[in-house]
Parts: structure tokens; C-alpha cells; sequence
């Protein structure tokens, strides 16, 4: 196993720094790895792109965070909340439209704005009037007034209780360290009082106009609607259930054709003995699989099959999660294991290559192109015949039968084992 994989990593590496088995030049090499580093930031950049074709949940449902905000509220004036929230915070002529707002995504990508929240933006455009502006403005500057009302009100509680312990301690009022007597400064904070107390009455009578308002009732009815919340509720776990999975089948569609089209030209480039266009085909196969492995990691991380699998253990052994890390310890090497075993036996299968190999006459080792009858490749100095144990003649080495009396050969016949 170790020899397989030290072979497989030697191999590697001399298909990426070298050039017809000949080693690259320090300055070829820097070249490559610059244009390697180039081309892997464009990939990521692409793959950035294409991932965000499609809406995402936030975008596809843009009123969902704000109808959820609204529902887990106590607060008593949670209504009135959410009229001052859907209000732009000084007044405006220019009023937002919410719709267009929400649309802005949907031009140049795929998917559409949920009709419910396209609803919700004309309710909480129709707000937006300059009489719900000018209400909420004189509401703001009624509470500031209450505000400083009650900070006058805390400094003179403590005026108030120093001078009546100076009072009690029979101190004249001439050494007092307070500015106000002990009468003065009740009726200053029972007028305060008064003042907060009208105010308060004030701002309720303008939260209840406002919330009178047709706009407002329709605004409001609207998010404590069960049936709509439901909806929206529904189709946004829908779609972030399924955006992972979305982003991945995008970003596939990418980088599949970019290796499909790099393993292509670099087969064709080594059949053709053009070492340079191989070798750069060859760091541009490796810097497209790069990425294509790191966002199906990204994938089992987030996507539908964690989803998955976090449901299962949650449904069976109720809080103990962390138990999805023995599942991925587990299943990673497996899938990565799965993947070796298919590029080894289908996509990098040596007794396919070297059958193509022979009838193509070309070196088992190195694909270039040899004479009929050459023992020894003479590019790279591997032997391509082995004696038949039966004729004992020489025979094609990695192939299944002897070319002399067809008897089965023994498996050491094969350059898997034998190569370097």
C-alpha cells in the first residue's frame, strides 16, 4: 500500500517538473508556478461567481428575517415596532420602493422573489407617507423629552435626599452644598412628573392614530397572518436546505469542462510527444481538481447529505451531535478511498494504458513512440517484453496473453507492479 501510494506520489511530481522526463530549469519552473497561482485565483473567482447565479434563501425570501424579528417579540408595542422599523429614520420625499428593492437580484440570475414577500414590500411601501413620517418624527422627539425629564428628575432625587439629611442635621441652608432647598426641589420633580405623564398620554394617542391607519392595519394584519408566515417559513428552509447542494451542481458545471478539456489535451499532448503543452495540461488538470475537491468537502460540511445525517442522529439519539464527527471520521476516508479506487482502476487504469500503448507502438513507461521490435525504450530505457513462462519467449510485458502460444500470463507481468 505505502509502495503504491510513494510510487503515486512520485509519479506525480515528475509529471510536474518535467519535460520529456527532463527536469525544468529554475526559471521554467518559477513561470509555471506564477501561471499555476494566476489561473487557480481566476478559478476561485469563477467559481465565486457562478455560485451566486442562483438567489440565495435571503434573497429569494428577503421578508422572512423581518416577519421571524416580529414574531418572537413580547414587547407590549411590538406593532408599533414594526411600523417605525418599515419607516426610514428622518423624512424623506424620495420613499423607498421595497419591490424593486427586492428584484434588484433577480436580473442576471436564476430563481424568483417569493410572492409573499413581494406583498409584504407593497404593504410596507404603502406605509412610507410623509403624515406617518412627520407622526413617527414628533413620537422621537416627545421621547427624548420624556428622556431629559427623567435625568432632571434622577438629579434632583439626589439633591432632594442630601438636603434633608442636612435638614435633619440641623445644617443651615447658607452651608448647604446643594443650590435648591428640599422645597423647591419637590415641586420641580412633581412638574417634571406632570410634564412625562402628558407626554406619555401624548405619544400613545399618535401610536394609536398611526396604527389606525388603513396601511398600517393592512401592514400589520399581513405579518400576523399564521397561513402567509408559514409559507414563507416553509419555502425558506426549503431552499437553504437545498442552496448548498445548488451552489455545488453550479460550481461542477465549471470546473467539469475545464478538466474534462485539460485531461484531453493532456493525453493528447503525451501521445504526440509534445512535452511542454503535457506538462502545462498537467498543472492545469491538478489546479482545476483542486478546488472541485474543496467544495465537495465544503459540500459535506453544510449541504444536504450534514443535513441529513445531523436530522438522523437528532430524530435517534436526541442532543448528541457531536457524534456527526465519528460519522464524517468514518465516512471521508471511505468516499476518499471510493475515489481512489475508481481513478485507479477506470480513469488511471495502467493495463488499459498499456494496452493502448502497444497497439499504438508506443514505450509502456513513457508513451513516445518506438520501433516494432525495440526491447528497450530508447527515451526512457524501460524494457517492454518479458519471457513467457511457458515459450519462454518474449512477450508484450502488461499484457493478459503471450503473443507466441497465447498461454495466461503470471500476474508479476504487469507494469503496475513494475514500474517506478
Amino acid at each position: 500500500m505505502f509502495t503504491k501510494i510513494r510510487r503515486l506520489l512520485g509519479q506525480f511530481f515528475n509529471k510536474s517538473r518535467k519535460i520529456n522526463n527532463e527536469p525544468l530549469n529554475k526559471v521554467s519552473l518559477i513561470v509555471i508556478i506564477v501561471i499555476d497561482i494566476f489561473i487557480l485565483i481566476n478559478v476561485f473567482t469563477g467559481l465565486d461567481d457562478i455560485s451566486r447565479w442562483h438567489l440565495s434563501p435571503t434573497q429569494a425570501y428577503p421578508c422572512y428575517s423581518e416577519w421571524g424579528n416580529y414574531r418572537t417579540q413580547t414587547a407590549k408595542d411590538k406593532d408599533y415596532e414594526a411600523i417605525w422599523q418599515a419607516l426610514p429614520d428622518y423624512p424623506t420625499n424620495d420613499l423607498a420602493n421595497f419591490q424593486q428593492t427586492y428584484q434588484q437580484d433577480v436580473e442576471g440570475n436564476l430563481g424568483k422573489v417569493s410572492q409573499t414577500c413581494l406583498k409584504y414590500a407593497e404593504f410596507k411601501g404603502k406605509i412610507q407617507t410623509p403624515e406617518k413620517l412627520q407622526t413617527v418624527e414628533t413620537i422621537g422627539q416627545k421621547q427624548e423629552k420624556i428622556s431629559t425629564l427623567e435625568q432632571a428628575n434622577s438629579n434632583i432625587r439626589a439633591q432632594y435626599d442630601s438636603t434633608l439629611l442636612e435638614k435633619i442635621a440641623g445644617q443651615s441652608s447658607d452651608k448647604s452644598i446643594n443650590q435648591v432647598s428640599a422645597e423647591k426641589a419637590k415641586q420641580n420633580l412633581d412638574r417634571n412628573k406632570r410634564q412625562i405623564s402628558t407626554l406619555k398620554e401624548e405619544i400613545s394617542v399618535l401610536k394609536k392614530e398611526l396604527l389606525a391607519k388603513p396601511e398600517s392595519v393592512n401592514f400589520l394584519a399581513l405579518l400576523k397572518d399564521e397561513n402567509q408566515f408559514k409559507e414563507v417559513e416553509t419555502g425558506y428552509k426549503q431552499a437553504s436546505f437545498w442552496y448548498p447542494s445548488i451552489q455545488l451542481g453550479f460550481q461542477s458545471l465549471f470546473l467539469l469542462p475545464l478538466l474534462f478539456v485539460a485531461l484531453l489535451v493532456h493525453n493528447f499532448a503525451q501521445h504526440r510527444g509534445y512535452g511542454l503543452i503535457a506538462l502545462i495540461s498537467w498543472h492545469l488538470l491538478v489546479i482545476f481538481f483542486i478546488p472541485l475537491l474543496l467544495k465537495i468537502f465544503e459540500f459535506l460540511q453544510v449541504g444536504a447529505i450534514f443535513k441529513f445525517i445531523s436530522d438522523t442522529i437528532g430524530a435517534l439519539l436526541g442532543g448528541l451531535l457531536f457524534l456527526i464527527s465519528y460519522v464524517y471520521i468514518l465516512l471521508v476516508p471511505l468516499v476518499g478511498f471510493g475515489i481512489i479506487k475508481v481513478f485507479q482502476n477506470v480513469v488511471f487504469n495502467a493495463k488499459l494504458q498499456t494496452v493502448k500503448r502497444v497497439q499504438k507502438s508506443r514505450c509502456i513507461s513513457c508513451a513516445k513512440t518506438i520501433r516494432h521490435n525495440d526491447i528497450y525504450c530508447p527515451h526512457c530505457g524501460y524494457d517492454q517484453y518479458v519471457e513467457c513462462h511457458n515459450c519462454h519467449e518474449l512477450t508484450y510485458k502488461g499484457l493478459a496473453y503471450c503473443k507466441h502460444c497465447g498461454t495466461l500470463q503470471d500476474a508479476s507481468n504487469n507494469p503496475i507492479t513494475n514500474q517506478d
